[in-house]
């Protein structure tokens, strides 16, 4: 198995991690190139949308009394993960597609492509918690200390299976363009497959529903949730564990399809 190409492959990926850490920085420059505020949009945003949550739930649709409260940063616990794992995977469906001067050079790792998304979409996802917290604090929800123990474990989690899932889109849409079309409207059933809008625990949410039971974003989700928001004891950490598990069988089926497909990509792109 050790003689295996895949596994070899495998074995240099940290060898990558300067040159991952190069394209992660040249993309977040890229991406704000031009701007007055640069880097500062970084905080910005999720400033902003947390704030038109507020308006929106507060002034136009006020929340249920079934939904925890403030609700805007009960939901906003949820958006922040989803936010990164949604623009990850959109971007990572066609980034050896945009990359393709990048992989016809004969030494280039294709993966460090669909890689470099994710750990960029992380970046902001990082620069958003500050706001976060920022406003639990000023509502008076400090998170308990022993939950944030799992926070770096349901980070990891979701970065292991959204890597996994980036090289599958990746790989699967140099071949099939269409991939990034259906991707919007799969990640639109996802987003609402997940308890990020409605509390998990609500009445009348069927949190047992099949679709729910295979979704591990429904698991993340609700860790955040207990991480930040819920003092309450940490139920979630048995769905956290499994997920882990999960992503990293989705890491290595990810890795091996993109391996297999990988002398194919410069061909096509």
């Amino acid at each position: 198995m050790l003689g295996n190409p895949m596994w070899s492959n495998l074995q240099q990926l940290p060898r990558y991690r300067g040159l991952i850490q190069t394209l992660v920085a040249r993309e977040l420059k890229a991406r704000y190139r031009g701007s007055v505020l640069g880097f500062v949009w970084s905080f910005i945003n999720p400033l902003l949308l947390l704030s038109i949550y507020s308006i929106i739930f507060t002034a136009f649709l006020p929340a249920s009394k079934d939904l925890p409260t403030p609700y805007p940063l009960f939901m906003f616990c949820g958006i922040l993960p989803w936010t990164w794992f949604a623009a990850s995977l959109t971007e990572a469906s066609g980034s050896l597609i945009s990359g393709g001067n990048l992989i016809r050079k004969v030494l280039f790792p294709a993966e460090v492509l669909p890689i470099v998304t994710v750990f960029s979409n992380l970046v902001h996802f990082l620069l958003g918690l500050p706001i976060l917290i920022i406003f639990l604090i000023a509502y008076g929800h400090y998170p308990a200390p022993l939950h944030l123990l799992w926070f770096p474990v349901i980070v990891v989690a979701q970065l292991v299976l959204t890597i996994g899932l980036g090289l599958i889109l990746a790989a699967l849409t140099v071949h099939f363009r269409d991939i990034r079309d259906i991707l919007q409207n799969v990640l639109t059933l996802w987003f609402f497959a997940t308890p990020i809008i409605y509390f998990w625990g609500q009445p009348g949410i069927i949190v047992h529903h099949r679709l729910m039971q295979m979704n591990p974003m429904m698991d993340l989700a609700v860790g955040y949730q207990e991480v930040f928001f819920f003092r309450e004891d940490f139920g979630a950490w048995k769905g956290i564990v499994a997920v882990a598990a999960l992503s990293v069988v989705v890491f290595l089926a990810g890795y091996w399809l993109f391996d297999r497909l990988r002398d194919s990509f410069a061909e096509v792109v």
